[in-house]
């Protein structure tokens, strides 16, 4: 088979590592990268670390407007499906790259594959939950990282080729975390032991954009006490300029890190602080305590469970929460046993 694989964001890449491994031992694989993460601290280390194969494709769109965005990777994406005529276009998750690639797709009657379908966080004002649910609704094929996401496309009405596969987040964490330990020395060059730093990433829109959220949640961090290493993202970095916010003393701000970088600083902090999903998950990969930065979750078994907390950008919740909130009940396996990339090849030879 060939088989297209269209990525562009940072978790994307993740996903796309463990699956690929998988795919291209008995398939053709042609990457697409939109280009939608382009800075190297975002885009290229993580092609060296996962040892991907570099993109056959590499559309450098950029940044700007969604609309100006979304509507320049369609025009290239498809300018790509027309020449390579693949069997199969694979989308991942929730960004403008996924639904580029899933309306070009069906829009060529090209079958479409929507690894991590199904997720919800029930707040439309989101643009990724704008494009899971278009995509998802256009997808021949879903796999789906746990069971309430299959409950999530029942109610919408999405019955046909659902597959809970399990998280292809936690394949990759699995493979990994392994060759991490070994290779990465972050926790020497920042002078860091185990246990004594709390973790914390911000970078989503509606906390960077919204000049409130943004100085709600720098001075609960600043205020916390607490010693926390902040990978900053570019987006990040520009909003606090423009509102004019810096950080204390005790906010260790670092540069954006590579997979095995974040993955040795997840394994050895005490818990997590974020607003990102991906994070969410490896925080409870990890036995993790996350609060979460944002007034729901895609994923709500981590929250259930326990070992999760909303704290949105509530200045007391967030400061609450760093100083008192711990791990609260026993794991459970919601995101299946490390081999979701493996079912998801199987599905596709059966099928295709």
């Amino acid at each position: 088979m060939k088989l297209l694989t269209i990525i562009g964001a940072r978790p994307q890449f993740i996903k796309a590592a463990a699956v690929s491994r998988k795919l291209r031992t008995q398939n053709e694989e042609i990457i697409v990268h939109t280009g939608q993460h382009y800075d190297d601290n975002m885009s290229k280390v993580f092609f060296d670390e996962l040892e991907i194969p570099m993109p056959d494709y590499n559309l450098n769109v950029g940044s700007g407007s969604h609309g100006t965005m979304t509507g320049n990777m369609m025009i290239k994406i498809e300018e790509v499906m027309l020449k390579e005529k693949p069997d199969c276009v694979i989308v991942y998750g929730d960004t403008n790259s996924t639904l580029a690639g899933g309306v070009c797709a069906s829009k060529l009657l090209i079958p479409l594959a929507h690894i991590e379908a199904g997720l919800r966080s029930f707040n439309k004002k989101m643009p990724e939950e704008q494009n899971r649910i278009l995509t998802d609704h256009v997808s021949s094929f879903l796999f789906t990282p746990t069971e309430t996401a299959v409950e999530n496309l029942k109610n919408e009405g999405i019955i046909n080729n659902v597959y809970n596969v399990g998280d292809v987040m936690y394949d990759a964490c699995l493979h990994y975390l392994k060759i991490a330990e070994k290779r990465s020395t972050i926790l020497e060059k920042l002078n860091l032991n185990k246990g004594e730093y709390i973790l914390g990433t911000v970078h989503r829109a509606e906390n960077t954009n919204d000049p409130l959220r943004l100085k709600n949640i720098v001075r609960a961090l600043n205020e916390s006490g607490a010693k926390i290493v902040l990978p900053l993202h570019p987006r990040t970095k520009k909003y606090l300029k423009q509102y004019n916010l810096s950080f204390s003393d005790n906010i260790k701000i670092i540069d954006a890190v590579g997979y095995h970088d974040t993955l040795v600083l997840e394994k050895n902090c005490r818990k997590i602080v974020t607003d990102s999903g991906g994070i969410q998950k490896e925080a409870y990969f990890m036995k993790k305590p996350c609060i979460t930065l944002r007034d729901e979750s895609e994923w709500v078994e981590t929250i259930k469970s326990g070992w999760n907390i909303l704290a949105g950008a509530d200045y007391e919740k967030i400061t609450n929460a760093i100083q008192n909130f711990e791990k609260n009940g026993e794991q459970i396996n919601y995101y299946g046993n490390g081999k979701a990339s493996e079912g998801i090849c199987n599905i596709l030879k059966e099928n295709l």
